[in-house]
Parts: C-alpha cells; structure tokens; sequence
C-alpha cells in the first residue's frame, strides 16, 4: 500500500501535556505552532492535509454539535465519497462511527482553508454518508469495526494526491498511529510553561484494546531554541525495536 511521509507536530507543556494554559508563554509558543504547520507562507512540512481525532475536531470544530441526519435518505452508493481530489490543503478528521455536526466543508486554520475529508468505518449510517455528501463533504471508508490506519493512509495518497500529511492529535490518535509504525518524524513544540494537571491529555495514550503501552524510541534531527523560551525539537521515529 502507499504512505504519505507522515509527521506528527504537537505543542505540549513542560510535563507533555496537550491542552492551552493562560499564559503569555503558552500563547507564543500556539502561534509558533500554527506558522510552522499551516501559514501558506512559513510552513516548513510542505504538508498537503493534516489529522486530526474525532475529540479535538470538536473541541475546536464541530462544538459538540449532532449531526442533522435524515433517517429517511436514500441509500447512498458503496465506498469512498470524493467531493474534491484537487484541493490545496485538507483536514482529515478520524470519525469512525460518524458523530460530528459538520455544517460546512471547510476549516480555517492559520492562513488556511482546508477541505474536510471524513474517515469513517463501516458502522457509521447510511444517514451520516448522506449528510456528508449533502455538505459535499468528502469521506473514506477504511475498516470494518475499527480503524485501519495504514488503509487511511493509503487512500489518503491515493484518492487525494497526499504525498506529505501532519498529525496534529490527541494523544490517542498520535500513538495510533506511532504503533502501527506509521509516523516518520516527531515535530515537538515544547512551551516553558505548566500547571500541573491530572486531567490534560498527553502527547502520547495508549487505549486499551486497541494499542497497548509499548516502549518506543526516536533519535533527535534538530533541537532549536525559539521565542520565549520555547523549544522546537524534530526527531526522526526509530523503527520498533523486540523486546
């Protein structure tokens, strides 16, 4: 199957944390975030699409908002939805059963506009695939009960011409796709700040049963000082190594 170079780019806290902290710091290091991965004229992956979970889609996307289905659509055609194969940038969003209240097609992200590609399995309705085409809403199929990550990839390249995509999170999507040895490089944000709390996801999870704790190492390409005492660290993902 094929693969885009995938890169996962993540800002956390200190102590690994992946959630916003009110403070001057944090937010500097957020906007150096946003101009590495996504200003049309500053981004250094020369990235043409960027994942993102399901939980972090609604946290700053979808707003936790249901679906507007129609139980009653007809039966949409079988497989893959491609509402635009020729975009300049997309936004993937991991959505296995088809929960988001998508309203629009598009997200705005730093300077970009992105086309929504939804990553979908074979549970999600036939209703949910109608809303999507509806919105004109491109959407891959790639699983039965759960996700396949490397066939995600695969049409990710395939149907879209991705030959370069970033992972932005949480830290179970991220991990997902580090076991599958799927990711090539780590770009690490690492803001000087922290408050210490129990409940803020990490960079990496491990959600049983679907990918376990495992031990995984990288081996540092780049390690730069930026603004305000943030630390950009890119590290190239060591193949796994037995036990």
């Amino acid at each position: 199957m094929q693969k885009p170079y995938v890169i996962i780019h993540t800002l956390t806290s200190l102590d690994g944390r992946i959630h916003s902290i009110e403070l001057p710091q944090f937010d500097s290091a957020a906007l150096l975030y946003e101009q590495l991965a996504l200003h049309t004229d500053q981004q250094v992956f020369n990235i043409q699409g960027y994942l993102n979970g399901r939980v972090t889609t609604d946290d700053n996307n979808t707003f936790y908002r249901k679906p507007d289905v129609n139980e009653s659509a007809d039966p949409v055609p079988e497989g893959d939805f491609v509402a635009d194969a020729h975009a300049p940038m997309y936004y993937v969003s991991i959505d296995p059963t088809g929960r988001l209240g998508w309203q629009e097609n598009f997200v705005d992200y730093g300077t970009r506009r992105a086309h929504v590609v939804s990553v979908l399995t074979e549970r999600a309705s036939n209703a949910y695939k109608d809303l999507l085409r509806r919105l004109n809403i491109s959407y891959v199929i790639a699983g039965q009960d759960r996700l396949d990550n490397a066939l995600v990839l695969h049409k990710l390249a395939t149907l879209f011409g991705m030959q370069r995509v970033m992972i932005g999170g949480g830290g179970v999507l991220n991990w997902s796709y580090l076991q599958d040895d799927l990711v090539d490089e780590l770009s690490l944000l690492i803001a000087p700040v922290t408050d210490a709390s129990p409940d803020a996801p990490g960079l990496f999870t491990a959600k049983e049963p679907y990918t376990q704790v495992q031990p995984r190492s990288f081996s540092l390409i780049e390690a730069k000082p930026m603004n305000d005492s943030t630390v950009w660290l890119r590290y190239k993902v060591n193949k796994e190594q037995s036990a």
